[in-house]
């Protein structure tokens, strides 16, 4: 008998990888095949040891298609996770759909909005679910503030700070390409705007004030809240206590009350697999919004490109 569903990964060698094939493991299902162009991808002994392994998408193709052209079979792939480049991730949730899996891709679903409608016809034919990661929406500290906050009818003022340094090789990666990944806006911020839009409503004024390849800056007018934010990978901008250790800062500040948001990151993606399982997963419909707002900021003119400016906010907050 089937023990636990059968899953297929594309993109097994990437940073995020890891943390899929745990949540894979510790929702007792198993990973039957794996994909990346890179071999060195040891982290699968790990967790799958015995899984199949493939460094090209045809032969990946090919085995997929074979394990899934009986329905009644038990090696029947049915999900496929989606762990690659952020541009090649609407290429391979169809391919994923039309092998008769269910898929579920890290964020950003897709990086146009324009894909989405094309996507949601597709699984409309094909009769499967694609499902993303929107972690944050699992965070306690979140989950209290949707509660407190989600009714309201009041305008809060919000800041957001998110600093996460990267290396030198992150702007040699495909990372820093803006065709690529989208920018920074889309890599390092689109899951806090899903988290806002979540809480606070739909977007009303959209800006973006300062833009380059380690940072930005802007303002989001949501239906309850006006929002600063600030997102930079340099580790020049973390301060003194995280810089000694390299650390990300995450600081929210709503009306003047600093939200305590350091800790309880750990196994999100293990309860975004639970719950998706469950069949209560966010949906291409539950990504757009934010989809939306970092599409915009990557086609928008800077309202307010004095750099001075921005750092000088960035030192009152932090």
């Amino acid at each position: 008998m089937k023990k636990g569903l059968n899953f297929a990964i594309i993109g097994v060698g990437g940073y995020i990888a890891p943390r899929h094939l745990k949540a894979i493991k510790d929702t007792g299902n198993n990973v039957l095949v794996a994909l990346d162009k890179s071999d060195s991808v040891g982290i699968i002994d790990k967790y799958f040891p015995h899984a199949d392994f493939f460094t090209e998408f045809e032969r990946f193709d090919r085995y997929c298609e074979k394990h899934n052209l009986h329905e009644d079979n038990e090696e029947k792939i049915d999900f496929v996770t989606i762990c690659t480049p952020n541009y090649l991730h609407d290429s391979h949730i169809r391919f994923g759909l039309r092998i008769g899996a269910n898929v579920i891709c890290e964020k950003p679903i897709v990086l146009n909005p324009r894909n989405v409608e094309s996507l949601m016809k597709l699984e409309k034919k094909t009769g499967k679910k694609v499902y993303t990661v929107l972690q944050l929406r699992y965070h306690p500290t979140i989950i209290d503030l949707k509660n407190k906050f989600s009714d309201t009818k009041e305008k809060h003022d919000i800041e957001l700070t998110y600093i996460t340094p990267r290396g030198n090789w992150y702007f040699y990666s495909w990372k820093a390409e803006e065709e690529k990944s989208g920018g920074v806006a889309t890599n390092i911020g689109i899951h806090f705007f899903d988290m806002l839009t979540w809480i606070f409503g739909d977007v009303i004024n959209n800006e973006i004030h300062y833009r380059d390849e380690k940072k930005m800056s802007g303002y989001l007018e949501l239906e309850r809240a006006r929002i600063k934010w600030y997102l930079s990978l340099d580790r020049n901008d973390l301060p003194k206590d995280n810089l000694e250790e390299n650390k990300p800062f995450r600081l929210i500040k709503i009306d003047g009350q600093e939200l305590e948001f350091s800790e309880g990151f750990t196994d999100l993606h293990t309860k975004v697999y639970e719950e998706t399982l469950k069949g209560n997963g966010f949906t291409i419909q539950d990504a757009l919004p934010s989809i939306k707002i970092v599409s915009e900021l990557r086609k928008k003119e800077i309202t307010s490109p004095n750099e001075t400016k921005i750092h000088s906010k960035l030192k009152d907050v932090i």
